[in-house]
């Protein structure tokens, strides 16, 4: 039997958000919805001290974060990669381990490919992967269904943004709560 995931913390929490760039981005099933997810979870891991690794794949290429994120993510740099997986790239995994932060939470697209060789390579570094389901996409509704079945089957946690940030809170006594559910509503 699987152990129980030890909830996210401030702490011990990393935001990596991937790739979500371009025209790109507004081609991902239900993309409005998707991009609207993810700017709370940047603003609600913003508010309880959460660090971010922000990626752009190829962004020469693919163009930059979607305006709507890269507003919010104005105190980070985006790292450009070229590998698909986050870890693929010097700089990033540079960014991961130097965060000494071993849950990750995972937003981004495109859930088969780049969202799903972060999270494998990340599960084979022993680190807890919690995927932000509703800020994740990918072109098809299929490809990110299967790449989702394929990270729980490899040892990621599936998640939402309002259950991530209520276990970083852990209860309503917390200082930022009334500020987090603002975001949620």
């Amino acid at each position: 039997m699987e152990k129980t995931p030890d909830h996210p913390t401030p702490e011990n929490a990393l935001l990596v958000l991937v790739d979500v760039q371009g025209k790109l981005a507004r081609l991902m099933h239900e993309s409005e919805a998707m991009i609207r997810q993810q700017g709370v979870l940047i603003e609600g891991c913003k508010l309880l001290e959460v660090p971010i690794v922000w990626a752009e794949q190829l962004p020469d290429k693919l163009g930059p974060t979607v305006p709507e994120l890269a507003g919010r993510l104005e105190s980070y740099s985006p790292c450009a990669k070229g590998s698909f997986g986050c870890w693929g790239d010097d700089g990033l995994r540079q960014s991961i381990r130097d965060s000494g932060r071993d849950r990750i939470l995972l937003a981004g697209i495109e859930a088969h490919v780049c969202v799903w060789q972060t999270a494998a390579a990340l599960r084979a570094e022993n680190h807890e992967v919690h995927l932000i389901a509703d800020a994740v996409s990918s072109r098809s509704a299929f490809n990110r269904d299967i790449a989702f079945r394929r990270m729980e089957a490899a040892g990621v946690h599936l998640s939402n943004v309002e259950m991530v940030l209520f276990e970083l809170m852990k209860d309503a006594g917390h200082p930022r709560f009334r500020d987090v559910t603002r975001l949620l509503k």
